[in-house]
């Protein structure tokens, strides 16, 4: 009998990311948590847990590090994003800037570049979650947007680049209602007010309501799996018909 599927999950401590938990062990598969050390400690995740912060690359070595130790991936999924602030590019800091960027690209280059060589098997699989304002841009979103559109144009390069031994691809959701419109797991205590209009966004989405993690997690599973087996450099936008591309 072979052994569980191995499959690490960045951010895997979010809403989203301890539903794929669930959904990955009721199907017999491994997976293994990278978080922020207190993402880990608020969601008691910290036994089997790994401790990372990718906007410092000394802790991305470290952790992957650890995590190579534990034996070759057959999937990786990078869940790791933020964003606290709505305001008009104009009025945005540098810093601020900045400090998304670094959380929302930069780390996802870092965390890709040293999850790529733990992956193996004939189905290996990586999968950058990305947004739907990756290109269905909104106001106020002009850093967090401009992020997780190069999430974009990197999954598609590192496609081209790794195929055939690893696919690469991409989850893009809309809103969907976890910590991360209240502050970000692990950023903050996970009980501010929303930064969106959750009725008017529910409102202007076909589907007429706010997305759960489990809507998520199973595009993502999909292509962890064999079922998407010939799929790679492709985009999953998930957002209950709120953009059609």
């Amino acid at each position: 009998m072979s052994a569980p599927a191995k499959i690490a999950i960045l951010g895997g401590a979010g809403g989203i990311g301890r539903q794929l938990i669930k959904e990955l062990k009721d199907a017999g598969q491994n997976p293994v948590v990278l978080d922020l050390a207190p993402s880990l400690e608020r969601h008691d995740l910290c036994q089997g847990g790994i401790a990372i912060d990718v906007t410092n690359q000394k802790s991305v070595t470290a952790a992957f590090a650890q995590l190579a130790k534990l034996g070759p991936l057959s999937g990786f999924v990078n869940l790791a994003g933020y964003n606290t602030e709505l305001v008009p590019l104009a009025k945005t800091s540098a810093t601020y800037f900045d400090e998304i960027l670094s959380a929302n690209l930069r780390g996802a280059f870092l965390a890709a570049q040293a999850a790529l060589p733990l992956l193996h098997g004939k189905n290996a699989s990586l999968v950058h979650v990305s947004s739907g304002l990756a290109q269905n841009v909104r106001p106020g979103y002009g850093a967090y947007s401009a992020s997780k559109a190069a999430v974009i144009a990197m999954t598609k390069t590192l496609a081209q680049e790794n195929a055939p031994r690893v696919r690469v691809n991409a989850v893009a959701p809309g809103l969907v209602d976890t910590a991360f419109l209240r502050g970000g797991t692990g950023r903050s205590d996970e009980t501010s007010d929303s930064i969106v209009n959750l009725k008017a966004y529910q409102d202007a989405t076909p589907m007429g309501r706010i997305a759960l993690p489990a809507d998520i997690t199973g595009p993502i599973r999909f292509l962890l799996g064999q079922d998407s087996g010939f799929m790679t450099g492709q985009v999953l936008w998930v957002n209950g018909g709120g953009y059609m591309p």
